[in-house]
């Protein structure tokens, strides 16, 4: 997968960071596919960060991880588990922080903060949905302007934000969380729209047969032709500015 994201990244002209978790620990079901582990995973990555020459992302989910951890990525990302912040900004590595389904955008001001507090100034806030009812999530677009508050780059999660938590029953009993691909494009496109830093996505050649979060995975075969699109819309949209609002009565 890093060899092919890579070329297609390089033919659309966009930098790439390859993310991919050593173990998915907050599976709601026992028999959810969790990864190979914290030793064998880090080997995994640094072969891939050596052979592609990419960087890398990967998350942590206990603060003793987070040393060695830092000795091959060079983004570590925090998924909703803020204890985790000190200890991720010891290692003075990016941090990219996930905004909880739970929190509102404005706890990421604190949450950043956090992390330059700790004396990393490398941070970086990712908005990946708000839980709506029971096994849903919504994105609100006005998350990705509010978000700019914490002062750091906005990405936004166009594939974990689509996921159906617990959505989908499994046979033999127990769920796994469902989702809502071919909404991709859509989340994509407002986000871009908006004016984010960047794009967080998964990516599979066999989203079908993919181990983990299979019905939020986007084809590779259409990758680049999403990018691209993406790219379009970013050439145009003044996203980022601030819109000067004149509230003085109007004279014809």
């Amino acid at each position: 997968m890093a060899k092919h994201i890579k070329h297609i990244a390089t033919k659309v002209g966009l930098p790439l960071v390859f993310k991919s978790s050593f173990d998915k620990a907050n599976r709601t079901s026992s028999k959810s596919f969790r990864g190979p582990g914290m030793a064998e995973g880090l080997k995994i990555l640094e072969k891939v960060k050596v052979a592609y020459d990419l960087p890398i992302v990967t998350d942590v989910h206990e603060s003793i991880q987070c040393e060695e951890v830092g000795k091959v990525a060079d983004i570590i990302q925090i998924p909703a588990f803020l204890y985790l912040l000190v200890a991720a900004a010891q290692t003075g590595k990016i941090i990219n922080i996930k905004k909880g389904q739970f929190c509102a955008p404005s706890v990421m001001n604190n949450s950043a903060e956090k992390i330059r507090l700790a004396g990393n100034p490398n941070v970086m806030v990712c908005e990946r949905g708000t839980m709506f009812g029971y096994n849903d999530l919504i994105v609100d677009p006005r998350n990705f302007e509010w978000m700019r508050e914490a002062n750091c780059p906005v990405v936004a999660d166009i594939t974990h934000a689509l996921q159906q938590p617990a959505g989908k029953k499994l046979e033999g009993g127990g769920v796994a969380s469902g989702g809502l691909r071919e909404l991709i494009p859509c989340i994509a496109r407002t986000a871009v729209a908006v004016g984010v830093d960047g794009i967080f996505m998964e990516v599979h050649d066999d989203p079908l047969s993919a181990p983990v979060d299979g019905p939020t995975q986007w084809p590779l075969r259409h990758l680049e032709e999403l990018l691209e699109e993406l790219i379009a819309i970013a050439r145009v949209t003044k996203g980022k500015q601030q819109f000067q609002i004149d509230l003085t009565p109007f004279r014809d």
